[in-house]
């Protein structure tokens, strides 16, 4: 499938674990791991940050293969879903980078051209998630605004 706005092709992201089963390695009863997204989550770690952590530190592949449920899925459960998305939340702050920049290099056209490719995905995705339900249909996006 080729990106968004250059017409190439490009890699795309990590691979998933080929088998959808538990680990032989893991100690981890999935209540444990339960208790170990929990526990990341209220330390402030967004939802990909906590998958890379249990990843690195614990050796949990794949949390979903474990327990049958996405992380999201598990915050859901405990109530410690982030108010807005996280794909929205960092194209929001990167939208505020670039502007931040722009102030300072008032002439810079690629950064210009970025930040309206930026502001068109946050609008998109803003429409998808109220299609969806995720955002209430009331949430407005102001621009520069950090959520």
């Amino acid at each position: 499938m080729a990106r968004m706005y250059s017409g190439k092709k490009g890699k795309s992201g990590s691979k998933k674990p080929v088998k959808k089963t538990k680990p032989s390695w893991i100690d981890h009863a999935p209540k444990e791991i339960e208790q170990l997204v929990l526990k990341l989550a209220k330390a402030g770690n967004p939802p990909s940050k906590i998958g890379v952590i249990l990843r690195d530190s614990y050796g949990v592949p794949s949390v979903k293969s474990i327990t049958n449920k996405r992380i999201s899925t598990i915050l859901e459960e405990n109530k410690l879903n982030p108010e807005i998305p996280e794909d929205l939340h960092s194209l929001i702050k990167r939208e505020s980078q670039i502007m931040k920049h722009m102030e300072i290099n008032k002439k810079d056209m690629p950064s210009k051209r970025g930040l309206r490719l930026t502001t068109s995905k946050i609008l998109r995705l803003i429409k998808y998630y109220k299609r969806e339900g995720i955002l209430q249909n009331d949430w407005t996006y102001e621009k520069g605004k950090i959520y």
